[in-house]
């Protein structure tokens, strides 16, 4: 049966993983750092733990993670569209058996997902504090997805620390400006970083992303900073191993291509206005 899909949406497909996922350019479209992010986290030992996917948006983290794992995946996310929409990329994918999508807050998902009992959780928060000068979307989708309109850094990281088991793993992707803000709330929340990688746009610039890995209840020590990634050449194509994740090996392109170059353009473009007016777009 075929997934159905809204006037305003379309099919794109991550060559690297074989997922296909449902896009809106009027709801909402993921980005690279979502992509990374799914790279960057572990399956569990096992790879039949619990995985919990917070502010999943239309799904991407916990659909490009899938293929790592066997154990079941849950996707929270509190705007009902963008839920609806993981849903049905999910069901796309013939991953329903695998995959749930739960459209609600995430400070209300120790409520329905028992905690202690994650092996791993993933976030790509929202990235931009609600300051009184921040430009905000006009689409309230965009908005809620890169302000922190419904939540904030602090109650993303205590809802990880609660939903996470002993020695459990969680990943975030973030930006560097708000580096040491998420350092301090991770330690706080007995999540202890070990393993951090900064992303670079192109060679000679600043890191516009990090990624990180923290223990709940780790050792303190042993932190790893892993080589720098960098994503594209000086004339803006994708290069190593970002290359491989978009494409797959066989290097096809499609309007997956466009999707992110336009939302990467976006991102650069308003970095500069970042440090000025605090806003940019995720």
């Amino acid at each position: 049966m075929e997934t159905p899909l809204l006037p305003d949406e379309r099919i794109d497909q991550l060559y690297g993983a074989n997922i296909k996922i449902i896009q809106s350019k009027n709801v909402f479209s993921f980005s690279l750092d979502a992509v990374l992010l799914a790279d960057f986290a572990k399956p569990d030992r096992t790879r039949h733990g619990l995985t919990i996917d917070l502010c999943a948006g239309n799904g991407a983290v916990g659909l490009f993670f899938s293929p790592k794992t066997k154990g079941q995946i849950k996707m929270v996310e509190i705007q009902p569209r963008l839920a609806d929409m993981a849903r049905r990329s999910v069901a796309l994918n013939t991953l329903s058996s695998q995959i749930d999508v739960l459209s609600m807050d995430l400070k209300d998902a120790p409520k329905v997902i028992k905690p202690d009992s994650a092996a791993v959780v993933m976030c790509n928060p929202p990235y931009f504090v609600d300051a009184p000068t921040s430009q905000k979307n006009p689409n309230e989708h965009y908005a809620i997805a890169r302000h922190e309109l419904t939540t904030n850094l602090a109650q993303v990281i205590q809802t990880t620390a609660t939903l996470l088991k002993m020695t459990g793993h969680a990943y975030f992707v973030f930006r560097p400006d708000r580096f040491l803000e998420m350092m301090a709330l991770l330690q706080k929340a007995r999540l202890m970083p070990k393993r951090i990688q900064f992303v670079y746009p192109k060679t000679g610039r600043e890191a516009n992303m990090f990624l990180v890995d923290a223990i709940k209840d780790g050792r303190p020590g042993g932190l790893n900073i892993l080589p720098p990634l960098v994503i594209a050449d000086n004339e803006g194509a994708y290069i190593g191993h970002v290359k491989a994740l978009l494409y797959g090996t066989d290097e096809k392109t499609n309007e997956t291509e466009t999707v992110i170059k336009s939302s990467d353009s976006s991102h650069e473009q308003n970095t500069r206005k970042q440090s000025r007016d605090g806003s940019e777009m995720k």
